[in-house]
């Protein structure tokens, strides 16, 4: 794929042209894929080596540590996991009450999920580092359903290689599509984008974690996702055509 038509599609994700089928919402989602690393890099760095968002990692060190692996703790991977599902599962509630539109459904879940962020914040500012062990959980938790209703929005939204946590299918795309190897190499600009944005939001993340505070990261976290929260909301037109489910 020539690199011209690479920058373009790539242009194109951070500001859809007019008409695009899906509007607005894939720069909004690439925002949120940044959000997904900096709350990753917080969780695992300063919570007991656990994500928030990354399901698949949580289950790979559950199985470590029942394997008897050191720094690693069953209760805060299985209550991750129980978190996360929960706020999926309250994803899909709000999903459903907001079936035929996918802007109300972006805003809805955006404004939820950084409530739950924001809360955790309040948590990181009123405790000192390093958290005990309850503050870990007091910040594991609302972290957890945050990502989880992040998710189950994303689901939903079904943004081509926007997912804004899942990027081993975006990686094998990039590779076993390549033009290179008889592909089509099509979304390459895309998913390099989807892939910048959570190294970006890693970087960002363990950076303040470890020069600043976990309260700095879900601080920028919180900022990001009402950012969305809000853009979603002003551009949400009732009759707007990429708004269709």
């Amino acid at each position: 794929m020539p690199a011209s038509s690479i920058t373009r599609e790539a242009l194109n994700t951070l500001r859809p042209p007019p008409g695009e089928h899906h509007g607005p919402l894939p720069p909004l989602m690439l925002a949120l894929t940044l959000v997904t690393g900096v709350v990753d890099a917080a969780s695992y760095l300063k919570l007991g080596h656990v994500f928030v968002a990354n399901m698949t990692g949580n289950i790979v060190f559950l199985g470590f540590a029942l394997a008897g692996a050191g720094g690693l703790s069953v209760a805060s991977s299985l209550t991750a996991i129980a978190a996360f599902l929960l706020g999926a599962f309250a994803g899909g509630l709000l999903a459903a009450r907001s079936a035929t539109h996918r802007g109300y459904l972006l805003r809805g879940a955006s404004f939820v999920q950084g409530t739950l962020v924001g809360a955790a914040l309040l948590v990181a500012v009123l405790i000192s580092e390093p958290p005990s062990s309850v503050a870990r959980y007091a910040l594991l938790v609302p972290l957890a359903l945050a990502m989880g209703v992040q998710n189950a929005a994303a689901q939903r939204l079904a943004i081509p290689e926007l997912t804004t946590t899942v990027l081993t299918r975006t990686l094998t795309g990039l590779a076993s599509e390549s033009s290179w190897v008889g592909g089509p190499g099509s979304q390459l600009g895309r998913r390099l984008l989807a892939v910048a944005a959570m190294l970006l939001g890693a970087l960002t993340g363990g950076l303040l974690v470890l020069h600043a505070s976990i309260a700095a990261a879900l601080a920028v976290a919180c900022v990001v996702v009402l950012a969305v929260a809000l853009t979603v909301h002003r551009l949400s037109r009732p009759d707007a055509a990429w708004a269709r489910a």
